[in-house]
């Protein structure tokens, strides 16, 4: 595996900074926020209890703090892992009326499917035939609707976007690498004097894992554990690595399919459904607001990874927790997180004059939102964008 620089010498002690603390802060608050409602319908849907349903929010705090953790300490580099908010969407539509012991054996099937790809090296084979342009323009539509959440939000809350524009523009001007941060102390202290953060009375218990029993049906395997394996690799992984090589992070993908897919075989039967790399959640720990030097932005991981592992622990009280933030605050703070990233997406897709067609093509099919066979626009974009490519360089 390689970073973007060979002479800088690993020392967390050394690299670690306010700015890549808040942005691992920012990426689980984001991570949370995203998609906890739809873990709940997906563990719903399977006929899972409350307390399944819990075992189910804790398997994938452990698993993503675990990966993350590890990963970023490993290869010190960002790599922040999640669980597939496709794959959970997924699975709330078409887990009714499955048992939830034959839902659990897909689960553990599509993991092993996904350890399978990073064992044989073909993902890793995928990833080197797509062009940097397209990654980072991939990158750019996915972050889009982020950016402008920021300025949708002006209709119903005018004042707020415009005080936390307001204190990242000072941020930036005077302090950088604080700039993020300020943002999102001014988000907290906002919500606490409009009265919309009340965090009085919230349960604090930890939350134990619940073993459910693993059953096998062909039917099963074939309705859900094929597509939520696809699903995972076209809509997660590959924008996931995506990401990275688009900050200028180089890893071999197999040690990360392996481990995220390991790690899902090992919690499926507590409710851990899919892991896999994170995608817009890790463009807040690879960007420049992160830390200006790219190979000072793994603690960003590392916190990351540790901040999952307490929540996962304490599975229950995290979702009323998260249910007290308000969401166009949450909104907010998360598009200005990304900007940077975003800012940099947009300058790497168009940076190459004969793949300006294609990058563009990638950039706006990527941030369209559409869904085609249950896929996200992301995955289409990349291949219309591979085939925009082909096509103009066969026509030159």
């Amino acid at each position: 595996m390689s970073t973007t620089s060979a002479t800088h010498t690993p020392c967390l002690k050394r690299d670690i900074s306010l700015s890549n603390v808040t942005a691992g802060i920012v990426a689980v608050v984001i991570g949370y926020t995203s998609s906890a409602a739809i873990i709940f319908q997906a563990a719903s849907a399977a006929g899972a209890s409350s307390a399944q349903t819990s075992s189910w929010l804790w398997a994938l705090g452990i698993g993503v703090g675990l990966t993350s953790l590890g990963l970023s300490l490993r290869y010190r580099m960002p790599l922040v892992t999640a669980w597939s908010t496709p794959g959970a969407a997924f699975l709330a539509t078409n887990l009714p009326g499955v048992p939830l012991g034959e839902a659990i054996g897909a689960f553990i099937v599509s993991a092993g499917l996904i350890t399978l790809c990073g064992i044989t090296g073909l993902f890793e084979r995928l990833m080197r035939h797509i062009p940097s342009s397209l990654a980072s323009a991939m990158l750019a539509g996915i972050l889009l609707n982020f950016g402008l959440e920021i300025f949708t939000q002006l209709e119903q809350h005018w004042l707020m976007p415009l005080a936390l524009l307001t204190a990242w523009g000072v941020g930036r001007r005077y302090w950088p690498t604080l700039a993020v941060p300020g943002v999102v102390l001014t988000g907290v202290v906002w919500a606490m004097l409009d009265g919309q953060l009340v965090i009085e009375g919230l349960p604090l218990s930890p939350t134990f894992p619940v073993f459910m029993a693993p059953e096998f049906s062909l039917a099963t395997l074939i309705s859900v554990a094929i597509p939520l394996f696809i699903i995972t690799m076209a809509t997660q992984n590959v924008p996931g690595m995506a990401v990275l090589n688009a900050a200028g992070y180089t890893p071999n993908s197999s040690p990360l399919l392996i481990a995220t897919g390991g790690a899902t075989l090992a919690l499926a039967s507590f409710g851990g459904y899919a892991l896999n790399m994170a995608a817009i959640s890790a463009a807040v720990c690879t960007g420049p607001d992160a830390h200006p030097d790219p190979n000072r932005r793994y603690p960003a991981g590392i916190v990351a990874g540790l901040l999952y592992l307490l929540l996962g622990v304490f599975a229950a009280t995290v979702t009323a927790l998260f249910a007290a933030l308000p969401g166009a605050m949450v909104a907010v703070v998360a598009g200005i997180a990304l900007l940077g990233t975003l800012s940099n997406g947009l300058a790497d897709a168009f940076a190459k004059p004969d793949e300006r067609d294609a990058a563009l093509v990638t950039f706006l099919l990527a941030g369209s939102g559409i869904t085609l066979l249950g896929i996200g626009g992301a995955f289409w974009g990349l291949i219309a964008g591979m085939l925009t490519r082909y096509l103009i360089a066969k026509r030159g």
